[in-house]
């Protein structure tokens, strides 16, 4: 899979940009700092995951955790974009999972090396179909949540971020362009927790978007 559903229609996936620790809830309940910009990591296109698939963990790691995002589709690319200008590029807007080997990424710390084994294996990057940008007034309004068996486990305000979708796109655009296609994971509260075999995974973006996976 290399691509998303804009309502009806396929695009191609460019680059799939997440954003860490941009909760900071979420950083403290990882023991980790707050930061003074963005921490950007990538994933590759191989790792989207629709809801047509079901969820299947990684066979080295014992530890996989949900990481509920909003996320946004840039539909007009750009480089140095200011942030007043920012959200006139995104296309649409979802919801996804950042899935994570967390036994793997603090090995990783560990030793210095890349997340890329915890982040980026298939189907790490779950994305539901996405809405059109034109019927959001305000994504950082935007309220989103993750139910494993039916249970509460994530629930996310956008207007808690630390860095706002604006800021990120600027960020991104200035740093390393943007391009038509490009995803961005924009984030994830607290509540992460490990994800096993057998799991029903039910994630709403309010008002806009659901959707569902199984973990096999």
């Amino acid at each position: 899979m290399s691509s998303v559903k804009l309502g009806l229609h396929a695009i191609r996936v460019g680059n799939i940009f997440c954003i860490g620790r941009n909760y900071a809830a979420h950083a403290a309940e990882l023991g980790n700092k707050v930061e003074d910009e963005p921490l950007v990591f990538l994933k590759p296109t191989s790792a989207l995951l629709d809801e047509s698939s079901p969820i299947r963990l990684p066979a080295y790691s014992d530890d996989v955790h949900h990481e509920c995002e909003l996320v946004a589709l840039i539909g007009k690319g750009g480089s140095d974009i200011p942030p007043d200008a920012a959200l006139s590029h995104v296309a649409g807007y979802g919801i996804g999972l950042d899935l994570t080997a967390r036994d793997a990424q603090a090995e990783a710390k560990r030793k210095g090396h890349p997340w890329t084994k915890a982040k980026g294996f298939r189907g790490a990057a779950c994305v539901s179909t996405l809405v059109p940008a034109a019927r959001v007034a305000d994504p950082q309004q935007f309220k989103f949540e993750l139910r494993v068996n039916g249970q509460l486990r994530q629930s996310g305000d956008a207007g808690l971020m630390l860095f706002t979708l604006a800021e990120q796109i600027s960020y991104l655009s200035r740093l390393y362009g943007l391009s038509d296609g490009d995803l961005i994971f924009t984030g994830t509260p607290e509540g992460v927790a490990r994800i096993e075999s057998g799991d029903q995974l039910d994630l709403s973006l309010h008002g806009q978007v659901s959707a569902h996976w199984k973990v096999e």
